[in-house]
């Protein structure tokens, strides 16, 4: 069986790796000035951060339209039996749905949408890791299994700068936003059952960012092989110094630096850090 691996553009996977392991996106889009650019495609996150200064309104998000997956399932059963179709998750979004919904629609290729339950390049790692297996020859089934053995050692937190922007966008209730505006804090968050809740309230930046340390080092000691992803918000040079000094300290973890590009940023807001890592599937 010859496995097609989709996902969609909020994994932020940069453009050279998806084409190396043959990973297919689906852009979602972002409003902008009253455009509307699919991001990834239309608009880099660094022109997105660039413009969304000057603009008086937030930008808004939309997901992709189903008749765009299905598109490209119909293409894809060209030359492949099955499709694994990887999207941010289903409690922040209905792109999820939107797979589901064109896999149902589409004869000669058997769907598998499945849900990462998070975004961002953790949602990455999924796709990156179905990919490397497809490549190995193995079926839908046996690489989903292993997908879900994988999410068993996901975690991420990340921490934003301004709550009013989650909260504007329906992805934090209104008191919560209240609460931390009040108090100045810098809390984390993380997903919980497929929705973005907070994890702790801390003070300052510098504190919020060493609790995230101290939860990786939690993770990781069990001396497994483990990838980890720094995620910023127009924020790349702190991104970058917080991933030296981590790589010191933990060599058993791979590192990247990547982006809440424009979809994720206009619900998160400029100056927003966060990291999450998985334990490697077993070679």
């Amino acid at each position: 069986m010859k496995t097609a691996i989709v996902t969609d553009s909020t994994a932020y996977i940069p453009k050279e790796l998806r084409e190396s392991l043959n990973i297919h996106m689906i852009p979602l889009s972002v409003i902008l000035g009253g455009e509307s650019y699919r991001e990834e495609i239309d608009i880099t996150a660094g022109e997105f951060y660039e413009e969304v200064t000057n603009q008086d309104k937030l930008p808004t998000t939309s997901q992709p339209p189903v008749g765009e997956f299905v598109e490209l399932f119909e293409k894809l059963s060209r030359d492949y039996d099955a499709v694994i179709s990887v999207h941010l998750s289903s409690g922040i979004s209905g792109t999820y749905q939107g797979a589901v919904q064109a896999g149902e629609m589409v004869d000669g290729i058997k769907v598998y949408p499945y849900d990462s339950e998070i975004s961002c390049m953790i949602q990455g790692f999924y796709a990156l890791e179905g990919a490397k297996l497809a490549r190995e020859g193995k079926g839908a089934e046996e690489i989903v299994r292993l997908l879900d053995e994988m999410k068993e050692t996901v975690q991420a937190y990340f921490m934003v700068d301004d709550l009013a922007h989650l909260q504007r966008g329906g992805r934090l209730s209104q008191a919560q936003a209240i609460i931390g505006s009040l108090l100045q804090v810098k809390p984390l968050l993380h997903f919980v059952d497929k929705v973005i809740v907070p994890f702790e309230k801390i003070r300052t930046r510098k504190k919020a960012l060493k609790r995230v340390e101290g939860l990786l080092e939690d993770a990781v000691k069990d001396g497994g092989s483990y990838q980890a992803s720094i995620i910023h918000a127009n924020r790349e040079e702190e991104a970058i110094e917080w991933m030296k000094e981590l790589a010191e300290k933990y060599p058993n973890v791979e590192f990247n630096v990547s982006y809440f590009g424009p979809v994720i940023g206009t619900h998160l807001g400029e100056g927003s850090m966060g990291m999450g890592w998985a334990k490697r599937l077993a070679e």
